[in-house]
């Protein structure tokens, strides 16, 4: 018999409609778990969170003994000198051993040798304490050489733990734990020296890079064949063709030199007014840090804004994207010429923060995506070396310009610099989708 034209046909058939809601529920429960939320990431993630928090908190309790009268400034510079240098040096070396023997194992030994650091500087405050010795000089070396070796490896493991389709979504939780920490890792680091003194701190910083270690996901990698030279020279050689291996990767993608070109133009620029102008500007026109404080603040929460929509949306021009972040920048100098109208600064640093966010996403995105993977360690080892490695550069040149030509005008400059480099890359083949053009 034919159904009743107004009624439904499943109601005369319960047990099918039954059987088809039942399947669509089981279908549902057994879709599988994004790997974003799977618990090889939510491993990687947490080794990330604690290599974060131990980076950012050794200057801020190096910084605390001085205030303890354990260490001098003077040597505070010097151990902050030897941390650059050890993470300058450790970079390259790191991104060429990850591709010759995994990601992974660089993580490991790289973290047990910033913990080995953090050590050797709990053994000389239980010594002595008065710190400042050729033993807490090694500590902060070897610190510096994990921290270094450890940077460009997080980000090269990534997609041998998440698919191609879930990297953006990857890169922006990574990028929450690291902006999160920027103000978790100084605080907690402190709270912890001043309660139960620095030796503690070190060690609690030594237990993150324990943790850094042992935490993450063992996933399978491409790696190269294994060089079986046993002299020096032979190594060296092996090692400097690896790395200019590397290179010419890199200059494949006229995208990655071009944006690296711009991104170096900010660091040594937007950044160093940031961290050489802004507490000038604030006691001249607050009278205390005011400014400072509050610009830190707005960045960090327009940064947060931005990793939480870049997981989410993905544009097609993600290239010209992530460049208007970078150039977003300007916005900060410019605002700097009206200090006194606070809301400015706050929103500009706001807007900086959320542009910077969507560039540093897109970015490590595109070079996870597009880079041959059994060469990504080395390319990323050569994005952190040049933009760390100019960034002394204009921190040192910003206060005697400042002194010179003064304020305003440095303020001006640092606009159209900013703004410039992130035009000027855009401009470069392939820069509108960070990607090689399909031919």
């Amino acid at each position: 018999m034919a159904p009743h034209p107004g009624r439904n046909p499943e109601s005369l058939e319960p047990g099918r409609a039954f059987q088809k809601h039942l399947r669509l529920l089981l279908k549902g429960l057994c879709k599988p778990v994004s790997s974003v939320r799977s618990l090889p990431f939510l491993r990687l993630w947490s080794g990330n969170t604690a290599c974060s928090i131990a980076t950012w908190a050794l200057p801020f309790v190096l910084g605390f003994a001085v205030s303890q009268n354990i260490l001098s400034a003077i040597d505070l510079g010097l151990f902050l000198a030897l941390r650059s240098l050890g993470f300058l040096a450790a970079v390259p070396i790191g991104g060429v051993m990850a591709d010759r023997i995994g990601s992974r194992r660089i993580i490991l030994a790289s973290s047990l040798i910033a913990a080995g650091g953090t050590l050797l500087i709990c053994i000389e405050l239980a010594r002595d304490a008065q710190a400042a010795s050729l033993l807490t000089g090694a500590g902060v070396l070897l610190s510096g050489i994990g921290q270094g070796a450890s940077r460009p490896v997080y980000q090269s493991i990534v997609p041998c733990v998440v698919p191609e389709a879930d990297l953006q979504t990857a890169n922006a939780a990574l990028s929450l734990s690291v902006r999160g920490t920027i103000l978790v890792g100084p605080a907690t680091a402190t709270l912890i020296a001043t309660l139960f003194g620095v030796a503690a701190a070190f060690l609690a910083i030594g237990i993150l890079w324990t943790v850094s270690a042992l935490l993450p996901p063992w996933p399978t990698e491409p790696r190269k064949q294994a060089d079986r030279s046993t002299s020096q020279s032979a190594f060296l050689k092996r090692f400097a063709a690896d790395f200019a291996e590397g290179y010419r990767e890199a200059r494949r993608h006229p995208w990655f030199f071009a944006a690296l070109a711009a991104l170096c133009a900010v660091v040594a620029t937007g950044y160093s007014v940031t961290n050489v102008l802004v507490p000038v500007i604030s006691a001249e026109v607050f009278g205390d840090v005011t400014l400072l404080v509050c610009s830190v603040t707005a960045y960090m929460s327009g940064a947060l804004v931005g990793a939480v929509v870049v997981s989410c949306w993905k544009p097609a021009k993600r290239g010209w994207w992530a460049l208007a972040g970078l150039g977003s920048y300007a916005l900060v100098p410019l605002s700097l010429l009206a200090a006194e109208t606070f809301w400015l600064p706050m929103a500009a640093y706001a807007l900086a923060g959320f542009g910077m966010e969507l560039f540093n996403v897109i970015w490590f995105t595109a070079i996870q995506d597009g880079i041959a993977r059994e060469k990504l360690a080395r390319v990323s080892s050569l994005d952190f070396i040049v933009s760390y490695g100019l960034a002394p550069l204009g921190l040192s040149a910003i206060a005697p310009l400042s002194a010179i030509i003064g304020i305003t005008p440095i303020l001006i400059a640092t606009a159209v610099i900013c703004m410039l480099a992130a035009i000027l890359a855009g401009m470069t083949p392939t820069a509108a989708e960070f990607r090689l053009k399909r031919t």
